[in-house]
């Protein structure tokens, strides 16, 4: 394939791709929204966590691989992160790591960034916090999708 025809194909594919929605191919629009005090309308623990790992995504957009994540990861970081009842990170623990700390960063900055997140509801609470354990897998390019929203991984 010539240089010009590579080309057209590229911009052909960016100008189809900038009418897309943002959202991961296979996922879901929001599951919560929030209330006027920003209180989650999540009705389960699961839907509280896959909104939060859209918001994740949607305020890391550009560290984020959108399609299938490829079939040997460069890395899975396990991160359990605790958010009390105003929506409010209060700390992050480092579950599994393959000792990648790029990644472990780019896992750390991402939720970090993405805070404050929407109010949980109360039942949800467990000493005035939810816990939350969120799976990130990072290609070789150094972008991650969140495994609660995901597609499936692609076969070897």
């Amino acid at each position: 394939m010539n240089a010009k025809t590579r080309m057209g194909l590229y911009c052909a594919t960016a100008v189809l791709m900038s009418g897309c929605s943002g959202l991961l191919p296979g996922t879901r629009p929001p599951i919560a929204t929030t209330t006027p005090d920003a209180t989650s309308t999540a009705s389960t623990l699961d839907d509280y966590k896959r909104a939060l790992a859209q918001r994740i995504v949607a305020v890391n957009s550009t560290a984020v691989y959108v399609g299938r994540p490829q079939a040997l990861l460069r890395a899975v970081i396990v991160v359990k992160y605790y958010v009390d009842a105003d929506g409010q990170l209060l700390r992050t623990e480092i579950i599994r790591t393959n000792k990648d700390r790029r990644a472990e960063t780019s896992a750390l900055t991402a939720l970090r960034r993405a805070a404050p997140f929407p109010k949980p509801e109360s039942k949800f609470l467990r000493r005035g916090e939810v816990e939350i354990a969120e799976s990130w897998l990072f290609n070789d390019d150094g972008r991650f999708q969140l495994r609660s929203i995901a597609e499936q991984q692609m076969d070897e």
